[in-house]
């Protein structure tokens, strides 16, 4: 399978680029590739349908910060038509992007009666760390408009209660031929009897007043992917609302919330643990319990262990979507110090002090230093 080309790239667009840029960068894709323009050549059909894939996500707001962050690769992909573009699928987007229907090449523009597409859904999901370690099904109650069952989605009363329109013939667009400088032009533009469906309805279905769609209660399953994170955007095609007089489902989009775990914390896909260790332990060696996604695990401790050191538990943290490996638990040290003493403790530790074992050496105090500069580079 041929590599993706990266979409700014075909548009010939900054990644800066504007809305209005991309559009207009789009268009001029379009027109230059265009099959009527170009009969017979595969390359530029390719191109065409190329520029229209690009522009399906880069003139998205939410598709194209998904593609900034994750590229071709983003979990749960784009939905929407991204890879699978029909030639009607870009005729349509087309002329819903830029008005009415543009010819001039030979017949450039809506080709059939319109076709509707309900409306996209957005919910939130909310996971925790183990749902997220090891993916999770979910089942959700959503609201959502949904086809009729009386009418077929159709809003004619028992399905059948409408007829060809008169005004456009059933094509859903009217043709105006205008004579220019350049020669006579061909534009077309949506029927104004039938809104571009191509049909006349002459009895409206009494459940729906003729909408072909009602709303109600549906309870959907959405299998979520392990090693998703705070942000991301998951896509069910056909699972949001349904179109008015049928046509094409709108997606589900699911947005991924992550719960806060109590002891840990997430950095990309590692795992850390703050472990605030007592001096005895610090200094002798000894074994402590510590938290990770799937429960307690007891690790060693050797003696002399120092503040900043960092305790590293392979394979133990959260998988990458893309499936590219397993992050780790990383165990951050700190130790305690008493913030109160007796006065046996005391004399205790001004014995010690006096140690020069318990002095610290400019190589430890290099060490320890060296891992708090290291943050700040």
């Amino acid at each position: 399978m041929a590599k993706k080309r990266d979409y700014y790239e075909v548009l010939e667009v900054s990644r800066s680029a504007t809305y209005e840029e991309i559009k207009k960068a789009y268009r001029k894709k379009a027109i230059q590739h265009h099959p009527d323009k170009n009969p017979g050549d595969k390359e530029a059909e390719d191109k065409f349908k190329e520029a229209a894939e690009a522009f399906e996500i880069l003139g998205d707001e939410d598709k194209r910060a998904r593609y900034d962050r994750y590229g071709h690769d983003a979990p749960g992909g784009f939905g929407g038509h991204a890879g699978g573009f029909s030639m009607d699928d870009i005729f349509s987007q087309f002329g819903d992007i830029f008005g009415g229907h543009f010819g001039g090449f030979g017949g450039f523009g809506q080709r059939g009666p319109r076709v509707n597409r309900g409306s996209d859904l957005r919910v939130k999901v909310k996971l925790n760390l183990s749902e997220i370690a090891k993916g999770v099904e979910k089942k959700i109650k959503v609201k959502k408009f949904v086809s009729c069952s009386h009418c077929h989605g159709t809003g004619a009363d028992g399905g059948t209660a409408y007829e060809t329109c008169s005004t456009c013939k059933g094509s859903g667009v009217v043709t105006r031929v205008v004579n220019t400088i350049l020669g006579q032009m061909q534009t077309q533009s949506t029927c104004p009897t039938c809104q571009g469906e191509g049909k006349e309805i002459k009895k409206k279905c009494s459940h729906c007043q003729g909408e072909g769609i009602l709303r109600e209660e549906e309870v959907i399953t959405i299998n979520i992917p392990a090693g998703v994170a705070e942000g991301m955007q998951l896509s069910l095609s056909g699972k949001g609302n349904a179109a008015r007089h049928g046509g094409v489902n709108g997606d589900l989009l699911i947005l991924v919330e992550e719960e806060a775990h109590p002891e840990l914390f997430r950095d990309d896909n590692d795992v850390v643990y703050n472990l605030l260790l007592d001096i005895t332990t610090a200094a002798l060696g000894g074994s402590v319990v510590v938290p990770t996604i799937d429960g307690k695990v007891k690790i060693n401790v050797d003696a002399g262990t120092q503040p900043g050191t960092v305790l590293r538990l392979k394979n133990k943290g959260l998988p990458s979507v893309n499936r590219y490996g397993t992050g780790d638990l990383l165990i951050n040290i700190s130790i305690y110090v008493p913030e109160k003493v007796s006065d046996k403790e005391k004399k205790a530790l001004e014995e010690l002090s006096q140690s020069e074992n318990f002095k610290p050496s400019p190589s430890i105090k290099e060490k320890i230093f060296s891992h708090f500069r290291r943050m700040f580079d």
